[in-house]
């Protein structure tokens, strides 16, 4: 039982049952010195070390507002202003009524403005259900949501966050439109998970009050905010946004601006290498697994169902198109096309995607026409692959890519990129995230593993300029990028 939910990569549920087994052997006194005995052992492993620093004193540093412009005076948002009723602006709106905020919920139509608010009433219903609520909490936080069409009643927000599709034009219509009867002192911010701020900023008509403010879905469940400075975000607009952050009792960290910022970008390499083994014809059975056994909470096949296999594959012709500038698909565009466009399995949403799901969205199985793909030249499924070398790939891809946000600038604190990777995309525990586990290893090693890698798998695992300078010098994030030691 242990294995199946640890996969052995936490030492102290294992010496806890060493400790019990043993200690149950022998009288109390020597119980108690085996017990002392492992309770050392695991308070000197590299594990425990990491995962207390990220999930401890990092969190709490960025729950109490490390990131913070020490200079500006504290705010608070009294009123907030959501745009999009779906289910992230449904969300917003629910946790920020929880924390006593009012929040004006604009759609385009009153049915669609008030299903946002019934939303929250369905969380509330299943918080009562639970014992967690009561139905006059229930009401006294619905009081606060106040759906509408009408624009001009954002005219007293201290705060909007935008929240409707992932489209540049939509956006950015919206944004005039909240922008007009918004006080000088409000601050614009857009929740995207992959659109630059500068560049959706562009349309505002105070940019240095526009900012990212990222959330994460189930917004209800899930407690990471990650907040992006455009090139012209002021550094009040900063500090509103984390005081926000904070009252609605989540984690920000800061991040600069880039395409699909910090957790967007270094999550998808996860799910990208695992539709390129599925492209060298590894059967999907043992990526899923072994994907797991990394310490990831799904497989990489089971999350890009849970994103949408044809979200994933717009975001991945938009960055082949603007970033790549070729319009050669690579492998695995090419999967997912197929999966989307051929067989018409867009993921979780449409009960089909690589998996079969029952009517509540409960994955029951692999699709058994999986078998049927013939990409990668067709033939049987491998299931001969060193299992230790596609968990190594699957965790060194994602470690590499938060290198590269640091070498670029898109990140600066080694708290923001370990809490981020944990809290945003469930990045291995264990290893305290990405960047402790870089250190933990040592840049030196880590570099000649992804040489190695890279040699055997391709470009993609080439080590960074910053890794290999950190390498010869023998330095480590965590003293290089020294948490505070740069001003938000």
């Amino acid at each position: 039982m242990l294995r199946q939910k640890t996969y052995d990569n936490y030492p102290a549920q294992r010496f806890i049952m060493s400790a019990v087994y043993e200690g149950l052997l022998v009288d109390i006194d020597s119980g108690l010195k085996i017990e002392a005995r492992y309770f050392v052992r695991i308070l000197m492993d590299m594990t425990s070390r990491n995962m207390i620093r990220t999930l401890f004193h990092s969190i709490q540093d960025l729950g109490k507002g490390a990131r913070r412009p020490a200079n500006e005076p504290p705010t608070e948002v009294k009123r907030l202003g959501v745009l999009g009723a779906g289910v992230m602006g449904a969300g917003i709106a629910y946790v920020s009524a929880l924390a006593e905020i009012d929040v004006t919920l604009i759609d385009t139509t009153e049915e669609r403005a008030n299903s946002g608010r019934d939303h929250a009433a369905k969380i509330l219903d299943y918080e009562i259900s639970r014992g967690r609520s009561t139905p006059e909490k229930k009401a006294e936080i619905l009081s606060r949501i106040h759906p509408t069409t009408d624009f001009s009643a954002l005219k007293d927000a201290d705060l909007v966050v935008e929240a409707v599709f992932e489209d540049r034009s939509v956006k950015a219509e919206v944004t005039k439109k909240a922008e007009a009867p918004l006080g000088d002192s409000a601050i614009f911010g857009s929740n995207t998970s992959t659109l630059p701020i500068t560049g959706l900023a562009e349309v505002s008509l105070r940019p240095q009050n526009f900012i990212g403010i990222h959330f994460f879905s189930p917004v209800e469940r899930m407690g990471l905010v990650e907040i992006i400075m455009g090139k012209k975000t002021g550094p009040r607009a900063l500090s509103v946004a984390i005081d926000y952050v904070r009252k609605i009792r989540k984690t920000p960290i800061v991040v600069n601006d880039s395409r699909g910022f910090y957790t967007s970008r270094c999550f998808s390499t996860y799910t990208r290498e695992g539709l390129i083994m599925m492209a060298e014809r590894i059967a999907p059975a043992l990526i899923e697994n072994v994907g797991r056994m990394s310490g990831m909470p799904m497989g990489p096949l089971e999350v890009t169902d849970s994103i949408g296999a044809d979200t994933a594959l717009k975001i991945t012709r938009q960055t082949r198109k603007e970033v790549f500038k070729t319009e050669k698909p690579d492998a695995a565009e090419q999967i997912l096309a197929w999966l989307v466009e051929s067989a018409g399995r867009p993921g979780v949403k449409a009960q089909k995607g690589f998996y079969d799901y029952d009517a509540k969205g409960k994955r029951t199985r692999l699709w058994p026409g999986l078998f049927d793909y013939g990409g990668g030249g067709g033939g049987k499924w491998r299931t001969d692959a060193d299992a230790d070398d596609l968990k190594l790939r699957l965790i060194t891809i994602q470690a590499l890519e938060a290198a590269r946000c640091f070498e670029e600038g898109v990140i600066t604190d080694p708290r923001d990129a370990d809490v981020g990777a944990i809290l945003g995309w469930g990045f291995a525990p264990y290893t305290g995230g990405p960047i402790s586990m870089i250190d933990t290893i040592g840049a030196a090693a880590f570099v000649q593993r992804c040489e190695a890698l890279a040699a055997k798998h391709g470009e993609r695992f080439k080590p960074n300029k910053l890794l290999r300078d950190m390498a010869s010098k023998g330095e480590t994030f965590y003293q290089r990028f020294a948490p505070g030691k740069e001003a938000a």
